[in-house]
C-alpha cells in the first residue's frame, strides 16, 4: 500500500478508470458477438447490428479505451465478415 497521498489518489483513479474501460470493452465484445451471430444466421438486421458495433468501436477509440489501429482492424474484420455473409 502506498504511503504517498498522490499515489493513493492515483490508485483510486486507476481502479475507477479500469472499471469504466472494462464496461466499454465488454459492450464492444457483446455488440460484435451479436453482429457475428446475425451475419452467420443471415438475419435482415445484420447490417444495423454491424453499424452499432462499429459506432461503439469508434467511440472507444476516440476516448482512448482502444488504440485507433486496433479499432480500425476490428471494424475492417466486421465489414469483411458482413460482406462475405451477404455474398455467400
Amino acid at each position: 500500500m502506498a504511503n504517498i497521498k498522490s499515489q493513493i489518489k492515483r490508485n483510486r483513479q486507476t481502479v475507477k478508470r479500469n472499471l469504466a474501460n472494462r464496461k466499454v470493452r465488454s459492450e464492444i465484445h457483446t455488440r460484435t458477438k451479436n453482429a457475428d451471430t446475425a451475419i452467420a444466421a443471415g438475419a435482415d438486421d445484420a447490417d444495423a447490428l454491424v453499424r452499432e458495433a462499429i459506432a461503439k468501436i469508434d467511440k472507444a477509440a476516440a476516448n482512448g479505451v482502444m488504440h485507433k489501429n486496433k479499432a480500425a482492424r476490428k471494424k475492417s474484420q466486421l465489414a469483411k465478415r458482413l460482406n462475405a455473409g451477404a455474398q455467400g
